[in-house]
């Protein structure tokens, strides 16, 4: 019974990291005013390319069905045509552009796919269904739409939870699954204040300014720093129109509890493929004391791993290296 679930103790060095938790206000105000001539970027239009890391990517804007209509879906590919498909999801306040670093490693062998999730970036930011599991079943319908049938999925954050019902609702076209930095089967509010100043965004006017906002988060929850180009393009992609408004939805549609509450009943023990659960060795967010019994939480995967990447919560732009070869690992499993 829901009544029942008791919230798991926070380990001791995690609670000694909750005393400091939230962001020196100075220190944000400095790193704003550093990026203080950061323009927002135009919006990329369907064929459009560019070369980050030696590769080219292409832009596509794809339509697809859902909320009773048509949700715009904005992703980036690149890589053989015909190589097996590794799609990758952000989370706040990202987009695809999170993943650039490790899409270019793998994009001599593999098709790699980075989508906006809706809500974010220039994907739709219509109203709808902006609970995760709906939000994950348009994005297949999408996938289904541009071709993709099976395919490695790699997630971060917010994404994993829609990764979550993914791999639970279509177990025959998940390969496998690199989920990272998000809450597993351990969860206490302590260590998700987020989920409450993002729901209460609409009224507190916390993601009025996107810049301010995006620099706050990074600057609140990174171990090492992330290279001005990267800060820059993060400040870009979170930039685009309604971005602040739509992703309140999805904090306004499940709680952080609600979401601990399904895996826990039912999401954990409907995972078969092989799983790799990624996390930020100096995550604050997330004590790596939580993941190191995982393969008990997922019971009928084929296989279960845990990679404690260096870094805090954003460890693709932070340790993109060691990202990249807990990725290498996935794909082995």
């Amino acid at each position: 019974m829901i009544e029942s679930m008791q919230y798991s103790e926070v380990p001791q060095r995690a609670r000694e990291i909750l005393k400091d938790f939230m962001p020196d206000e100075q220190k944000i105000k400095e790193r704003v005013g550093y990026f203080e001539s950061v323009q927002p970027r135009p919006e990329d239009q369907d064929g459009d390319t560019e070369t980050l890391g030696g590769v080219e990517y292409t832009h596509h804007i794809v339509w697809a069905d859902g909320d009773f209509e048509q949700i715009k879906w904005h992703y980036v590919e690149a890589g053989p045509k015909d190589g097996e498909v590794v799609v990758f999801l952000h989370g706040v306040p990202d987009t695809w552009f999170m993943w650039h670093n490790q899409m270019s490693a793998l994009a001599d062998r593999y098709r790699v796919i980075g989508v906006d999730l809706k809500g974010y970036g220039q994907s739709s930011k219509e109203v709808g269904d902006y609970s995760h599991q709906g939000a994950a079943r348009q994005l297949m319908a999408m996938l289904s739409k541009i071709g993709i049938d099976k395919f490695n999925l790699v997630t971060h954050d917010r994404g994993s939870v829609q990764g979550d019902y993914i791999t639970s609702e279509f177990p025959n076209r998940v390969l496998r699954y690199g989920r990272g930095e998000q809450h597993l089967f351990h969860f206490h509010p302590d260590l998700a204040p987020q989920g409450p100043i993002l729901a209460n965004a609409p009224w507190s006017g916390k993601l009025d300014d996107a810049k301010k906002f995006a620099i706050w988060l990074y600057t609140w929850v990174t171990k090492f720093p992330i290279p001005d180009e990267d800060m820059i393009r993060v400040i870009q992609e979170f930039s685009f129109p309604e971005a602040n408004k739509a992703i309140t939805r999805y904090f306004n549609t499940m709680s952080f509890r609600q979401e601990w509450i399904d895996r826990r009943r039912r999401l954990l023990g409907s995972w078969t493929c092989p799983v790799l659960i990624m996390q930020g060795y100096d995550s604050k967010t997330q004590p790596r004391e939580f993941y190191e019994d995982a393969r008990t939480y997922i019971p009928n995967a084929k296989d279960v791993g845990v990679e404690f990447v260096p870094g805090g919560h954003f460890w693709s732009l932070e340790s993109p290296k060691e990202t990249t070869a807990a990725i290498e690992r996935l794909l082995k499993m």
